[in-house]
């Protein structure tokens, strides 16, 4: 693990008389350290330097730029609210440095095969009873196989009988599985690329980055909207987390639904005992997500149950417009569903239809 990665999470020092930056948005050139793939622009829109020169703001400047931008698209007193669900639990062959899921790390989780069709379905109309409007499964497969799709499959018009948009985040994909599940109802499909390309082999070496990508590319293909994001508090630094937004910005088009993980330390893990990332740098990388991404759902995903209510508050005002809802996020701890009503209450921000 690159551990002097993190000595960058501290934000430089700022000058009381440094006048305020102007960011020029300069027409990006390929950048030597990323790699694209073929549903990159052949010139990107942003580059890593434009997006840490946003980065850099200051905090109340950055604030105000993703504010506007999010007032342009959507309505700011309004949050989506989307539930996952572990369908199949434990047993992963890859060695994700961060996910109890993982059979190289001894977490204590008891693996569990594939949920039922009813028992979805009892979970589908709890979610939709609690105002969710988005469905999400994930199983824990490193690629899911023929049998595998078919069973995800049936879990989806489950989920679409009950009138909620269905998501699905399973591994990689061959193409005919991405379009057996565009077939069967699927409207988005998850695949985070987890971090910037300089760092993600310090993460993750069971699966290269350009596996990620391309299972991007083969949902688009599919017609199936693509839901793709990362992970920050791992030890990268803030360079880095703006070479992870510029590497989804960049993706044509970008991606219709931006989760934003903070880590959750799981004992067990490799990332156990990562030391804190200050949140001001969550919310700036929500804001430069939202800056980059502007019409994206922009969605306050892992990590929420350690974060204070101010934090999140900070998270909406820099563009964050959905959440996971429920008391688990596959695995690990959520927030709770009633402090979740009342935050939204105190905010005075209301729940999206569909």
């Amino acid at each position: 693990m690159n551990t002097s990665a993190s000595l960058h999470n501290t934000p430089p020092s700022v000058c009381a008389d440094s006048p305020v930056q102007t960011l020029i948005f300069v027409p990006p050139v390929r950048d030597t350290k990323g790699c694209l793939s073929a549903l990159s622009a052949e010139v990107p829109r942003w580059t890593v330097d434009a997006v840490a020169a946003l980065m850099d703001l200051p905090f109340t400047e950055l604030l105000f730029r993703a504010q506007t931008v999010h007032r342009q698209h959507f309505d700011p007193t309004e949050v989506e609210l989307a539930t996952l669900l572990s369908i199949n639990t434990g047993g992963c062959p890859e060695d994700c440095g961060y996910c109890p899921q993982s059979v190289h790390h001894n977490t204590g989780l008891t693996a569990t095969k594939m949920m039922t069709p009813e028992a979805v379905r009892d979970a589908v109309l709890g979610a939709k009873a609690a105002g969710a409007t988005r469905f999400c499964m994930g199983a824990a497969w490193r690629a899911p196989k023929d049998r595998d799709v078919e069973a995800v499959a049936e879990l989806v018009r489950t989920v679409k009988a009950e009138g909620l948009e269905a998501c699905a985040t399973l591994g990689m994909l061959e193409q005919r599985h991405a379009d057996a599940l565009r077939d069967a109802g699927l409207n988005y499909y998850n695949h985070n690329l987890d971090s910037a390309p300089d760092f993600y082999g310090d993460i993750i070496t069971t699966r290269d980055y350009q596996n990620r990508l391309d299972t991007l590319e083969r949902v688009r293909t599919a017609g199936v909207k693509v839901c793709s994001g990362g992970i920050v508090g791992m030890g990268e630094s803030r360079l880095q987390r703006a070479a992870l937004v510029a590497q989804l910005a960049n993706l044509t088009p970008y991606p219709e639904s931006v989760p934003v993980n903070h880590l959750v330390k799981v004992e067990g893990t490799p990332l156990a005992d990562q030391p804190d990332l200050d949140p001001l740098e969550f919310v700036r990388t929500i804001a430069v997500a939202r800056i980059t991404m502007p019409k994206a759902r922009v969605r306050l995903s892992a990590g929420r149950r350690q974060m204070s209510d101010e934090t999140q508050a900070l998270c909406f005002a820099a563009g964050a417009n959905s959440i996971f809802y429920g008391d688990k996020l596959l695995v690990t701890g959520n927030a709770d569903v009633d402090a979740d009503r009342h935050l939204l209450a105190r905010l005075g921000m209301r729940c999206a239809q569909r």
